[in-house]
């Protein structure tokens, strides 16, 4: 399969068939795709004890990795083929504690894309809609 010749959203859509690898950062940080359309995604995520702070919580890095993951995944889902994106700006409000060993939730959805920027804000909750943490983020686009 040609990599460069699928488009964002044909790509993430072949990750979520299983077609191709999920990127390695999935098992660090336990996250999958489960929806995926032009310019909305959705993804699960599980943190456990690999994920803590030294305070026996979950890190913040790991809703900061998860949403930067579904912001940047609604930015690629609307490119066309060859061109990719560098999340440039992350800005993540933490609203209560990521419980461990639960199915999370995470959604992104682009806001504006340009020739030059996409915009996208991102949600992580509870399995049962509890909010965790929000997301705003700018991607710069690459084009060749």
């Amino acid at each position: 399969m040609m990599m460069k010749q699928l488009t964002g959203l044909q790509l993430m859509q072949a990750m979520l068939n299983g077609d191709i690898p999920a990127p390695s950062i999935s098992q660090t940080i336990p996250m999958k795709a489960i929806e995926v359309s032009e310019g909305m995604v959705t993804f699960e995520a599980h943190a456990d004890e690999r994920h803590l702070n030294p305070m026996g919580g979950v890190h913040g890095g790991f809703a900061a990795t998860v949403l930067d993951t579904v912001t940047a995944c609604a930015v690629h889902s609307a490119l066309p083929a060859g061109v990719s994106y560098s999340t440039i700006d992350l800005n993540v409000k933490m609203v209560r504690p990521v419980p461990q060993n639960q199915r999370l939730i995470a959604k992104g959805n682009l806001m504006n894309l340009s020739k030059s920027l996409g915009i996208s804000e991102g949600t992580l909750t509870t399995e049962d809609g509890k909010l965790l943490a929000t997301a705003t983020a700018t991607c710069l686009i690459l084009r060749p």
